[in-house]
């Protein structure tokens, strides 16, 4: 049933579309028939542009300036984590079904409706009424032309699968809901379908987009920076098939060869047209000679919206809303030798993201089907096969990929042109502060770099790029998993090696069994994908449904060094928390559906909507 009235507000989406003027103006504030609507070309484009509402910024926007999927995995442990960020409730069990800080927070009031990602449910099922009315009413719309159409058309689609695959990744099981429908309508037959069922429709839409005539595979201006491409649509429905086959999602059945078909398939049609990795680094003045230049590189440039563009890798990125992350996430400036103009450390890497990184003989350093021998990570299970750890120095011979993403003690940065030393042993400039009141030390022994670009200080306020929603890498990866679990190891093994040759790592060894490649897949995920809030998810998703997180996330660790008599460091590992930290229980697999929503359809449809345990 469609709607004959709806309300338009005046929003603009910031950045490359709301630029595009003459394709996608804004439609005017007021009450306005659907028939009005789409009978002028300007507000069918307007009604477009509303479907790229609330797309969410991620990264460092959320409530606190903390990136909270990652300071919710075991990559990462937010200081300050007596404050009332996202992070800290959840850390003191300080969440329920009516107010859950990663599902609620905002700031303020005053910001309920501007930058900051929240209150999830409402505003993506906003956002899929949008899109299907657009898709309802799209075929007999007054257009400029029939490419206008057919691209819109196949735009609306891919919108309304990515908003469904974030409402899935959050809360799981939903309704598929193919019209839109009237406000006063009868709810008694909704019901939550199957994630796998969910993923179907997904999958319906993003194929409209992938067989469409009009919509291209690559951006090449950047005033359209943010519209939707086949290969969006690709990354999408590649990656909820994934999440389809995953453990806590997959209802028992194995659904691993379609996850595998689809994603190979990903994979093929985005390197048949134009997408590869990004390999060369560009600026080494900046980012240096190392084999993992590239890649740091690649968090730290905007995508370049040409039709030759520098990165290839990049699939969909945010337009407009660049962060400073040197301020809020990196080295927090108190106490500090010369530094000023920062204010947190934010996020800080754990020393379980540490042990994932392996050492340049491709060895892993600690067993991954066993990697500690305590409930508290304090003692480590090391890998029997490895030669080249030595916990005396651990941070020699590692994946050059590890002092991209995070700084140690001994690490060096560039802060107002002058090379400075990370120092975290007592008494250095950086050392380790356990007090969860104060946000400029680390609480692990460690500082996250991933997302800043070498030199960036207050003084030349350089930002980080907005975030990346997909690249290439990770869809490889997305393929490796799939392909491993599916038993097509040497798939999965070519598609890690694929990775690991960027930065000059080794293969992978010949002859892994199905279990060893699962958890070598696995192992690459955490180190490539670090920070960019897949390991939040990852972690939820390999769980049975009456799983928890006791195990990965209840108790994190840092690294201390301890300063010798002749200069040299011993290092010890020691426990961030002395009480087990909260949001690890098997509800917090999955978030809540907002509880007066719940109890509403419950009373409507008979059936429970609230998520387990909530």
């Amino acid at each position: 049933m469609k709607l004959k009235y709806c309300i338009i507000s005046s929003f603009i989406v910031l950045g490359g579309l709301c630029s595009c003027a003459d394709v996608l103006d804004t439609a005017p504030d007021g009450r306005l028939s659907m028939k009005d609507i789409f009978a002028d070309p300007t507000k069918v484009g307007a009604f477009l542009n509303t479907c790229y509402n609330h797309l969410p910024r991620k990264g460092y926007f959320y409530w606190g300036w903390d990136p909270a999927p990652v300071s919710l995995s075991d990559d990462a442990w937010t200081s300050g984590d007596g404050g009332s960020g996202v992070a800290p409730k959840v850390y003191r069990g300080q969440v329920s079904a009516s107010d859950h800080p990663v599902r609620d927070a905002w700031l303020d009031d005053s910001q309920k409706n501007t930058w900051c990602t929240n209150n999830y449910w409402a505003r993506y099922w906003q956002q899929i009424r949008l899109c299907t009315q657009f898709i309802e009413n799209i075929d007999d719309a007054a257009v400029n032309s029939e490419i206008d159409r057919d691209r819109f058309r196949a735009e609306a689609h891919v919108l309304r699968a990515y908003f469904y695959s974030e409402l899935v990744k959050w809360f799981g099981k939903v309704p598929v809901v193919r019209e839109s429908i009237a406000f006063d309508a009868d709810f008694s037959g909704m019901r939550r379908e199957s994630v796998y069922d969910v993923v179907k429709f997904i999958e319906e839409d993003c194929d409209a987009a992938i067989y469409s005539d009009n919509l291209p595979w690559r951006i090449t201006t950047a005033s359209e920076g943010l519209r939707m491409t086949k290969a969006v649509a690709w990354a999408i429905k590649s990656k909820m098939m994934l999440f389809a086959a995953s453990p806590l999602f997959n209802e028992g059945m194995n659904h691993w060869e379609e996850a595998y078909i689809v994603n190979r398939d990903a994979v093929n049609a985005l390197k048949n047209n134009g997408y590869e990795l990004f390999k060369e680094c560009t600026n080494p003045t900046t980012y240096g000679t190392g084999k993992a230049a590239a890649f740091r590189q690649l968090f730290n440039t905007a995508a370049d919206y040409v039709a030759e563009p520098r990165d290839k890798e990049t699939i969909w990125q945010h337009v407009g809303h660049t962060c400073f992350v040197w301020h809020i996430g990196y080295i927090g400036s108190k106490g500090m030798n010369g530094i000023d103009g920062t204010y947190a450390c934010g996020a800080c890497p754990t020393q379980e993201l540490v042990d994932a990184f392996n050492t340049l003989d491709g060895e892993p350093v600690l067993n991954l089907e066993n990697p500690y021998n305590d409930e508290k990570h304090l003692l480590p299970n090391y890998n029997s096969r490895n030669t080249q750890y030595n916990p005396d120095d651990p941070f020699a011979n590692r994946d050059p990929r590890m002092e991209e993403t995070l700084m140690h003690n001994g690490s060096t940065f560039v802060w107002s042109g002058e090379t400075k030393t990370v120092q975290t042993y007592k008494g250095g400039y950086n050392e380790i502060n356990l007090n969860p009141g104060q946000v400029y030390n680390t609480r692990t022994g460690y500082y996250h770099c991933k997302f800043v670009q070498p030199g960036a200080c207050k003084q030349n306020g350089i930002q980080t790029p907005a975030w990346k929603f997909f690249r290439l890498a990770e869809i490889i990866l997305d393929y490796a998993e799939a392909a491993a679990e599916a038993g097509h190891l040497t798939d999965a093994k070519d598609a890690v090696d694929e990775i690991r040759a960027r930065v000059g790592m080794p293969k992978l060894p010949a002859g892994l069994s199905q279990k060893e490649m699962i958890l070598r897949v696995r192992n690459e995920r955490q180190v490539e994908l670090a920070w960019e809030e897949c390991r939040y998810f990852d972690l939820r998703r390999w769980q049975q449904p009456d799983g928890d997180l006791s195990e990965s996330c209840q108790w994190l660790t840092g690294m201390e060094p301890i300063k010798q008599s002749d200069g040299t460091f011993k290092y010890e590992r020691y426990s961030i928390s002395q009480n087990p930290r909260g949001g690890c229980e098997t509800r917090d697999l999955l978030l809540p559906v907002p509880v007066v929503e719940a109890a509403r359809l419950e009373a409507v449809t008979g059936e429970s909507w609230q998520n387990p345990g909530w």
